[in-house]
């Protein structure tokens, strides 16, 4: 099976970004991985993921981005048509209140199992819960643009987004969990993903 594992470039003055380094120190058993760095700006992060699933046929992609501050893996469940950024992107820009694509449907399901996803990282003794808003900045961004080209045009995908926690040496002040974990958390996702044809029926998930 075929996987793509998506992470950003550092952002926000921080020297590094724990969504590539974890995408990049994954050790895939039983799929092939590829690994591909967005920009953290908005709409240039999508024609980048954009031309990678053009040019390659993916059974799997999964979206990796940090959430400074969360302290668990938390698989996103919905991507909503917004923009509403807190703080300007990499290139210096910040919407406010636009779509991701207008005219498009006001939000997506993640089609990855979530969770089962984290009930699998939670059974391995890594910290996880099930995420309803993967807020409005470029990580939402990038996870509706995703979901929108699933719908559109790669109906074949399984694809969603994950966010991260920072690492310990990224702050002393915030919830952190060491790389190598979180590498290990992102290789049990897509396990989990291409093991599980249909997700848990059980309640479950937050709201950050």
């Amino acid at each position: 099976m075929e996987v793509l594992l998506t992470g950003f470039e550092p952002f926000d003055g921080q020297r590094t970004n724990p969504s590539w380094d974890a995408a990049v120190a994954v050790r895939p058993t039983g799929y092939t991985l590829a690994t591909l760095q967005l920009p953290c700006v908005f709409d240039e992060s999508l024609r980048v993921l954009e031309n990678a699933l053009s040019t390659h046929r993916y059974d799997v992609v999964i979206s990796v981005g940090q959430a400074g501050g969360r302290p668990n893996i938390t698989p996103e469940r919905v991507a909503v048509n917004l923009n509403d950024a807190r703080i300007p992107d990499n290139a210096g820009n910040q919407p406010v209140d636009t779509p991701v694509v207008p005219h498009a449907p006001t939000a997506y399901f993640s089609t990855l199992p979530v969770k089962a996803c984290t009930a699998a990282l939670t059974a391995a003794g890594i910290p996880a819960a099930v995420s309803h808003t993967a807020g409005a900045f470029v990580c939402n961004h990038v996870f509706y643009g995703l979901m929108h080209l699933v719908a559109t045009e790669h109906p074949h995908l399984r694809a969603g987004f994950v966010h991260v926690p920072f690492t310990p040496d990224q702050t002393q002040d915030a919830p952190s969990l060491p790389l190598s974990t979180t590498a290990q958390a992102l290789d049990l996702i897509i396990r989990t993903t291409l093991e599980t044809s249909q997700d848990l029926h059980t309640p479950t998930g937050t709201l950050h």
